[in-house]
């Protein structure tokens, strides 16, 4: 799973010499959040919609609304973008480029080929890949078990459940315990439950969860 598999291609962009009132309608026109700036060619940084918010002047200020609309119109993306701009290439690993983002409290980053801008990956994007990861939304059965730390567990799981006629989508590991275990989750479909359920049972295995449905509406709270 690369970075390719997931970016937005071809983003659109912008110059260092882009309004504030420029960057900010196009954001809101095509619902993004942020645009990479363009010199040339070349990428030059990136500016992101908390960065163009943030420097709107406070309702506290002094200036009046015609003073306030003059001062945002002479912005340019130049003053306000990050540069130098962390990037990806296309072939970079879906986890690494997470892991860059998490690292350098970032919510995005360019794609290049080269010095060529092709894409942008944000944190939708690992949400995306990280749901694809765990099955989506595919029917089936969400099993998660505690197995021991040790060669041909993982492989006695899978012999399970293709006795039971199911078809493994997805295997997550977490939780490494200080007994030398560890949660295991697998997403399958095509099990017959009660047989799957009985299989597991007959070869002593640790249950933490099975279901057949993972959909979750979240509770609302306030008004």
């Amino acid at each position: 799973m690369f970075v390719r598999d997931y970016m937005t291609p071809n983003p659109l962009t912008i110059t260092p010499d882009t309004s504030y009132p420029e960057a900010i309608g196009m954001m809101r026109e095509k619902k993004i959040r942020r645009l990479p700036v363009m010199k040339r060619g070349k990428l030059v940084g990136v500016v992101v919609e908390k960065d163009l918010l943030s420097s709107q002047p406070s309702p506290a200020t002094t200036l009046s609304i015609h003073e306030m609309y003059g001062l945002l119109e002479r912005l340019k993306v130049e003053q306000l973008m990050s540069s130098p701009v962390l990037t990806a290439t296309v072939n970079c690993p879906m986890e690494a480029a997470a892991a860059i983002m998490i690292e350098n409290k970032i919510g995005c980053l360019p794609v290049m080929d080269g010095n060529k801008l092709v894409g942008i990956i944000t944190e939708t994007d690992i949400f995306k890949a990280f749901v694809s990861v765990l099955g989506g939304s595919v029917e089936g059965v969400r099993l998660t078990m505690e197995l021991p730390d040790r060669v041909g567990e993982l492989a006695k799981i899978a012999e399970i459940i293709a006795a039971a006629n199911g078809n493994i989508l997805a295997v997550t590991t977490t939780n490494i315990n200080e007994d030398a275990t560890s949660e295991v989750t697998i997403k399958e479909t095509g099990a017959d439950v009660d047989t799957l359920k009985k299989l597991l049972k007959e070869r002593d295995i640790s249950i933490v969860d099975l279901r057949t449905n993972v959909d979750y509406t979240p509770r609302k709270f306030g008004k």
